[in-house]
């Protein structure tokens, strides 16, 4: 049956795990057949006005892998097309799709002169590193799109986002155009581009896309082979190749190969290195505390009197990155000096102990070890109760919360009161229990 082939046809095409990639169809699929994927559409027959628009449409669905569609003409009817816009506006409705006609100008090229775009691209993507003298050097590159943390209205800012940002878009504009230029004949015929110029290019392209992850590993960002990886991928194997085969100058063990001793490190490698570790601790405050508020609040504060410290050693650029590297592993082991060291990783009980800091902070203004003895229990105690909760309600976790209440209340009213306080204070720390939990609970799903 000719329908069921067609259908199953269709059905194949837009699975991406069958082999089938290509179409070839007479007088089929102008309309009803809406696949995203499609990229290409080559045409060998005579097409015009409305059936023209439609073979158009076929290509520009938007699909997170792809930028463009690509009509590939062996009739010269694309020549018409300027015209047979020009006669859609002319019908009633002056819509195609839903959207005014004049939307539509614009937003095709061609691809034979789509290379031309290429010296601006390329100026307005090196524009960013302006400032840089050397731009063979990796860390006077990495250096204008490393996270650097400033501290702006008191709170801690990174100044380069935007230039990072600035710099994913002309990379990409730039790649995605150069990709489009190599597959076109007229880019090689061009006499204003010399095979230098070409070859510089794709150099670029390479140089780039290798300081592009290089900065995304910096940002604490997932490196992952995403569509613009995919694509550089692709044109890197394709166009990029080496030049010359070398014999190895000696063996190297590979688990040590491209280390190297701090002291060895360039200034801007160092400022580089210091400035990411800035980025990854503001980070780990901001995310992976949000299970210890007390914690996050003392680590906040801490981390602007490491920053300070910091700007009196700037002409001494190593220190500054030993003082962001042991601040940074205190951070992730939390240790703080009024919080004692008997919780031994247990850093939920740890969290409970700084709410009781956190809401009933005079009961910690004299340094009594009986005192701190006392509530160092009751925050394991509160543990054991949360953990409790938490395991009888397992089937039901929607009553997790109401239970932890239902536990803690009665027992930490009684320890307010016996210090002055209340019941505000005692539902003040529940609350704050339960959005610790809550925390948990995200974190373990």
């Amino acid at each position: 049956d000719e329908q069921d082939y067609t259908t199953r046809m269709v059905k194949r095409f837009g699975d991406d795990q069958d082999p089938l990639k290509m179409l070839i169809v007479i007088d089929k699929l102008l309309t009803g057949f809406d696949e995203p994927k499609n990229a290409v559409l080559y045409i060998d027959k005579p097409l015009k006005e409305h059936n023209l628009i439609q073979a158009i449409a076929r290509v520009n669905r938007l699909h997170a892998k792809k930028q463009f569609g690509l009509l590939i003409d062996y009739r010269g009817i694309l020549a018409e097309l300027d015209t047979t816009l020009g006669k859609y506006q002319d019908l009633a409705s002056r819509t195609q799709g839903g959207y005014d006609i004049d939307d539509i100008q614009g937003l095709y090229e061609q691809m034979s002169t789509e290379y031309k775009r290429l010296p601006q691209l390329y100026k307005t993507l090196w524009a960013i590193f302006d400032g840089v003298k050397n731009k063979q050097d990796i860390e006077q590159l990495r250096q204008v799109l490393v996270p650097r943390m400033e501290d702006r209205d008191g709170e801690l800012v990174d100044i380069n986002l935007k230039t990072r940002d600035d710099f994913y878009e002309a990379l990409t504009n730039f790649t995605s155009c150069l990709k489009v230029a190599l597959q076109s004949a007229t880019f090689f015929e061009d006499k204003s581009f010399t095979d230098a110029d070409r070859r510089h290019y794709k150099e670029t392209v390479k140089q780039l896309s290798n300081l592009r992850q290089l900065v995304k590993q910096d940002t604490g960002d997932t490196v992952d082979y995403d569509a613009y990886a995919d694509q550089v991928k692709k044109l890197l194997d394709k166009h990029v190749v080496g030049v010359e085969v070398r014999e190895p100058g000696g063996a190297y063990e590979v688990g040590k190969m491209g280390q190297q001793k701090k002291e060895e490190w360039t200034e801007e490698k160092t400022r580089n290195e210091t400035d990411i570790i800035k980025t990854r601790v503001t980070k780990m405050i901001e995310q992976e505390l949000l299970d210890d508020p007390y914690a996050q609040e003392e680590f906040s504060r801490l981390l602007r009197k490491v920053i300070e410290e910091a700007e009196k050693l700037f002409d001494h650029p190593l220190k500054q990155y030993m003082l962001f590297q042991e601040f940074s592993e205190q951070v992730e082991q939390r240790r703080l000096d009024d919080v004692p060291d008997v919780f031994d990783g247990n850093r939920l009980a740890q969290a409970y102990f700084g709410l009781f800091k956190q809401v009933l902070p005079e009961v910690f203004t004299v340094t009594d070890q009986q005192v701190q003895d006392k509530w160092v229990k009751l925050a394991f105690e509160v543990d054991e109760s949360v953990t409790q909760a938490v395991a009888e309600n397992s089937i039901n976790p929607q009553n997790i919360e109401a239970d932890i209440r239902k536990k803690l209340l009665p027992m930490l009213f009684k320890e307010a009161k016996g210090v002055g306080a209340g019941m505000d204070q005692a539902r003040k720390l529940v609350e704050k229990v339960v959005q610790i939990t809550r925390v948990g609970l995200g974190k373990a799903s």
